[in-house]
């Protein structure tokens, strides 16, 4: 195994390197012979929770606004800690530690740190974990829960990951920064991949939709594909319209992605505006445009509403982020540029319980009752709130 540029193609042995050190480029890991890698080399860790092997579950019918024939819904809330990131930092940390690192270091917007804070309790190192002071309080306490350092940082998210650089430096913790920093973690996420692949039964999906912040799991999935060595499905990078660099960029048909402003949107997960390290972002562009696919920015509201056919539609609590690519189906659906008879697969990132503070600003259905009231009262309320195709 070795480490080698994705622009230059420089080769280096595998050791803790988080950057090409001829163009300063991304690295990726690459294994000698032209067979990918095997599934034991992937999904068994020396660090783990139990992650991998999440469902993918067909939309119910009737819960969509916007009908689709073939809609599925890749379930990563089913992680140990409630998001794809467990995938990444499990590989990243596992493979640090046979370098010799004791603890690790993580720049998040909530989901990374809480992984990153997790499997370092599971493997008995420390962890400081760099965060937003804006992340949601949820995020925040499950990393604390896990026994962190958790350092709040004034301002945006790549604030955060240009300390988190500094800690490593200066600790020789592993970093496991989950943008395309740590090439172990981001190799792991070719699983998704390989698992859509197989849950499907061999069939390609027409369309995958993948929240994006920096990228690393629109890479994962283009990977994965590339292993089965078949037709890759159209990849598209998902972002919110309050932080959408990639996006900018594939509109403008641009070759090269600039880091965004200041973030505003809910979806905290891919509030990343690349600053410092638009090559990320550029990168996922490539990819994005080599499988023939797209980069489209929703709105908050439409977030919502994606949340909302997500949970009250079909049982999958989704934080907004995990949300945000359905809410881009159902937009691409709406306007047209999906067929009735593709095939769609909707990666849910992220678990409602890393953001409990959207929900609360939703309606619902409630209704109180004193202790001695008839049963007739609850059974009127329910017929009020109609069939459940309606619910949403």
């Amino acid at each position: 195994m070795t480490l080698t540029c994705v622009d230059c193609r420089a080769s280096y042995p595998a050791t803790l390197l988080y950057a090409c050190e001829a163009c300063g480029g991304l690295l990726e890991v690459t294994r000698p012979g032209t067979e990918p890698p095997g599934l034991d080399a992937l999904v068994s860790p020396a660090v783990t929770l139990g992650e991998c092997g999440t469902p993918l579950l067909p939309v119910r019918p009737g819960s969509l606004p916007t009908p689709a024939r073939a809609l599925w819904f890749k379930d990563e809330t089913r992680n140990p800690s409630g998001s794809f990131k467990d995938r990444l930092v499990s590989a990243a940390l596992t493979t640090a530690l046979t370098f010799g690192s004791k603890g690790l270091v993580c720049a998040s917007s909530g989901n990374a740190g809480a992984s990153a804070a997790a499997y370092a309790a599971r493997a008995g190192i420390p962890a400081v974990i760099l965060v937003p002071e804006r992340t949601p309080t949820e995020k925040m306490a499950q990393i604390a829960a896990y026994g962190a350092l958790l350092v709040k940082v004034a301002g945006h998210y790549s604030n955060s990951y240009a300390m988190a650089l500094a800690v490593a430096r200066e600790t020789g913790f592993v970093n496991v920064t989950t943008t395309f920093l740590n090439p172990y973690g981001t190799d792991a996420l070719r699983l998704v991949g390989h698992e859509i692949y197989d849950q499907l039964g061999g069939q390609v999906p027409d369309w995958v939709f993948v929240p994006t912040g920096s990228g690393p799991l629109v890479k994962g999935v283009f990977q994965g594909f590339a292993d089965r060595g078949g037709r890759m499905p159209r990849l598209v990078a998902v972002q919110a319209e309050g932080c959408a660099p990639i996006v900018k960029a594939f509109e403008e048909r641009a070759g090269e992605v600039q880091a965004w402003g200041e973030p505003k949107t809910i979806a905290s997960g891919i509030s990343d505006p690349l600053i410092g390290y638009a090559r990320d972002g550029t990168y996922t562009l490539r990819l994005v445009r080599e499988s023939g696919g797209c980069a489209i920015a929703v709105s908050d509201d439409e977030i919502r509403r994606a949340m909302r056919v997500l949970a009250a539609g079909n049982g999958i609590f989704a934080e907004p982020t995990g949300a945000s690519s359905l809410a881009a189906a159902q937009k691409m659906l709406a306007r047209g540029d999906i067929g009735p008879d593709e095939r769609i697969v909707c990666m849910v990132t992220g678990h409602g319980f890393k953001d409990f503070g959207i929900y609360r600003q939703m309606p619902v259905h409630e209704i109180r009752v004193e202790a001695d009231a008839s049963a007739s009262v609850i059974i009127q309320a329910l017929e009020g709130m109609g069939p459940p195709e309606r619910v949403v």
